[in-house]
């Protein structure tokens, strides 16, 4: 059976006019819930996660800054949102919502959390609106139980997830693959935007097990015609016990930042050929909805419950 997480945290008040669709959460869990991709009783409401969870992947002193709003000036500024207990107790039920969805993928096949994805979060800092990496944790968590041997990060976000390829570098356990947008951020060569007191750079890609990038103005048969060569390819190298599948909404045609040109029909079937590849060689799933900026929120909704509504199709 399909199970998915979801929380009233995972929205939280903004300043006006702020660019991030924080109502796509409470939207997406509407969505989800009225079209009777799951019942109720299998909307689950994540567990915060602990301390001790993150710092399986995160640096005690930014997890503890984080948490007391102790971060300067410039740390605030690059994760992209104004620090509130509430963005506090986002980031640990979004965590925690992952967690939930990878341990119910191990049992049931597939999985999903309506949130995660914080690809851009790095053990000492966050940036482009993540502050913790959900998937790095989830990951951690279960290589340290023994769950699992072996993980694959499916990322089909828009933006390469620099922080998750920086957590796993080097970790011959976990496959980072990664397909995005060639000009978009993170960038191969950002300006030095340095943290005065940590010396840090921002924006930057951090390389993964592998990249494919993806020219501005990519469609639907291009798109689909890359994954086809490269997923098969990925899964067979990684030989994975779970795959985390971020599924991106950003690569749609009317996304703000994506600068991309799939159509609804394309992302469909983009997440149909994940799951399914995953299937025929026996991989769990479990599925975050990452970025979706799109022009009218409802587009972002409609992307990100398609993908619930197709994994709930192979979890039957």
């Amino acid at each position: 059976m399909f199970h998915c997480w979801s929380s009233a945290h995972y929205t939280l008040p903004l300043p006006a006019g702020h660019r991030f669709p924080i109502e796509k959460y409470a939207l997406l869990r509407d969505a989800v819930l009225a079209e009777g991709i799951v019942p109720p009783e299998r909307m689950h409401d994540p567990e915060r996660a602990t301390r001790e969870e993150l710092l399986r992947v995160h640096t005690a002193d930014y997890v503890d800054r984080f948490t007391a709003g102790r971060l300067g000036e410039t740390e605030i500024r690059r994760l992209g949102f104004p620090w509130s207990p509430q963005l506090v107790e986002r980031s640990f039920r979004a965590v925690g919502g992952t967690l939930g969805a990878t341990r119910a993928a191990l049992r049931n096949g597939v999985a999903m959390n309506l949130a995660g994805g914080t690809h851009h979060a790095f053990p000492d800092h966050g940036e482009g609106f993540c502050v913790f990496n959900d998937v790095a944790v989830a990951i951690r968590a279960l290589l340290a139980s023994s769950d699992i041997a072996r993980a694959a990060v499916i990322d089909l976000d828009v933006h390469q997830g620099n922080g998750t390829h920086a957590v796993f570098a080097g970790d011959e356990r976990v496959c980072t693959f990664s397909m995005h947008g060639e000009r978009n951020y993170p960038y191969r060569d950002a300006p030095p935007v340095t943290d005065p007191t940590g010396g840090r750079r921002y924006g930057l890609r951090v390389p993964g097990t592998r990249d494919v990038d993806l020219p501005e103005g990519c469609g639907d048969d291009e798109y689909l015609d890359t994954l086809a060569t490269e997923l098969p390819r990925v899964l067979a190298a990684a030989r994975p016990d779970l795959a985390v599948y971020l599924a991106g909404a950003d690569p749609h045609e009317g996304d703000r930042l994506g600068r991309m040109k799939l159509t609804f029909d394309g992302l469909a079937r983009r997440d149909a050929f994940v799951l399914e590849s995953c299937r025929e060689v026996g991989i769990p799933v479990a599925i975050t909805i990452a970025g979706g900026y799109g022009r009218d929120v409802r587009d972002t909704v409609r992307v990100h419950a398609t993908t619930a509504r197709i994994a709930a199709t192979f979890s039957e």
